[in-house]
Order: C-alpha cells, then sequence, then structure tokens
C-alpha cells in the first residue's frame, strides 16, 4: 500500500530510523555506496551541471548575446524555465532559438522523452522555440522536432546569427 510505500522510503532516507541497528547500519553502507543513485552521486551530477550552465554563460557573454538566466526568471516568479532566455533571438542552422537549456549528460531516449515531457514542451509553450545542448552528444535520431522548433546540438553552435544585423 501506499502508506508502507512512504513508510519506507523515509526509512531509506533516514536509516536511523530502522529500529534494527545491524539493519539500519547495512542500509547506510548501501546508501552512501551507491554509486548510481547515491547522495554523492547527486552532488557530482549537480556540481557537473552547474559547471555546464556556467560555461554556457560565457560563450553566451562571449558573442555579446543578451540573456536572462533561469535565477533571475526564477526570481521573476516563472517555475519551469529553462537555462538562459535570449532577450533578441537569434538563428542557428536556419532555426530560430529563443532560450537554451544546458544538460551535462548524454541525450538517450528515456531521459530525453522525461525531458521533453516534464520541460521542453512547456518551454515552448511559453517561451518559443529553443536549443538544447547535450553536452556529452545524444541519439541522432532524437533530434526529429527542428520543424517544431526544439532544435539538439552535443555542443555551443558556431554559427549563431543575431538577428539585428540582418534586419539593418
Amino acid at each position: 500500500s501506499l502508506a508502507s510505500k512512504t513508510f519506507i522510503n523515509s526509512m531509506l532516507r533516514d536509516p536511523s530510523q530502522i529500529p534494527d541497528g545491524v539493519l539500519a547500519n547495512q542500509v547506510y553502507q548501501c546508501t552512501v555506496n551507491d554509486c548510481c543513485y547515491g547522495p554523492l552521486v547527486d552532488c557530482i551530477k549537480h556540481a557537473i551541471g552547474h559547471e555546464h550552465e556556467v560555461l554556457l554563460r560565457e560563450m553566451l557573454l562571449e558573442k555579446n548575446l543578451s540573456f536572462i538566466a533561469e535565477d533571475q526568471l526564477r526570481a521573476k516568479g516563472y517555475d519551469k524555465t529553462p537555462d538562459f532566455i535570449l532577450e533578441v533571438p537569434v538563428a542557428v542552422e536556419g532555426h530560430i532559438i529563443h532560450w537554451i537549456e544546458s544538460k551535462a549528460s548524454f541525450g538517450d531516449e528515456s531521459s530525453h522523452q522525461a525531458y521533453l515531457q516534464d520541460q521542453f514542451w512547456s518551454y515552448w509553450n511559453r517561451f518559443g522555440p529553443g536549443l538544447v545542448i547535450y553536452w556529452y552528444g545524444f541519439i541522432e535520431e532524437l533530434d526529429c522536432h527542428r520543424e517544431r522548433g526544439i532544435l539538439l546540438k552535443d555542443c555551443f553552435p558556431t554559427d549563431i546569427v543575431t538577428l539585428r544585423h540582418s534586419m539593418a
């Protein structure tokens, strides 16, 4: 039942709640040594993610592209926001881009589908077409929403066309 699942999850999060001391210690050891989903791995993933956002910010500044960062958007009350919204849209490979999301991971099918559902389409609905950078590559077939307005790349685009110059 749901109650027992919640109960078990709370004990896994805080093994000191487990009455059996030996079992509590073993659960704690498993959690600490979990090389896929443990707290240490979460910290590493978070740090790598942040590092790539900083890298992307530097690249945007280097290209003189004005943007609003996620933390500024959160401060304005937005809940689901991409990492960067471009104040002046750009074109990448003939596609207009309003926002950029940084993913310090490999874009595999299951994680990409989850991101589309939980993040990318809501960014698209709110801010228009955008770009997702999977810094560690992605399965090529997943880049199939370009015409609808979600572009995938594995690096910062080199061929950015700024729209303000082309209108002059």
